[in-house]
């Protein structure tokens, strides 16, 4: 039997074959933002019962959820409702059977993206 030839490849492909595509950013996207809206539910959850259960523990989780910090997750969590929002009606229309193409792939996935930033900020501006 004849010697095979090694030869050095990775052992699996990893970012040095692969290019970052924009379906590859918004599946990333979508777990992150899944995680960013469960801090969100936490953080207001955590302030219902704060408000149930006693006025000085209350102002303490009130000052967590009105500082910066909480401002951070609040507006973390704007950002991902709306980002599964355009996601989601993005699949609708992949269900459909349209817009499975490459390039209109990637423009669904811009819009997405630049969306949600967009519907975030005239929601962030529009509550103040």
């Amino acid at each position: 039997m004849a010697k095979a030839k090694r030869v050095n490849r990775p052992l699996s492909p990893h970012l040095q074959i692969y290019r970052w595509q924009i379906p590859m950013l918004t599946s990333i996207l979508t777990r992150i933002t899944g995680h960013a809206l469960v801090a969100g539910v936490l953080l207001a959850v955590w302030w219902l019962v704060a408000a149930a259960t006693s006025e000085s523990y209350f102002a303490f989780v009130n000052g967590i959820a009105t500082s910066w910090f909480g401002d951070l997750i609040f507006t973390g969590s704007l950002w991902a409702v709306w980002y599964h929002y355009l996601a989601g009606l993005r699949h609708l229309y992949y269900d459909a059977g349209k817009g499975l193409d490459i390039p209109t792939a990637e423009k669904l996935g811009w819009a997405c993206i630049i969306g949600s930033v967009v519907l975030t900020v005239i929601t962030i501006l529009l509550v103040q």
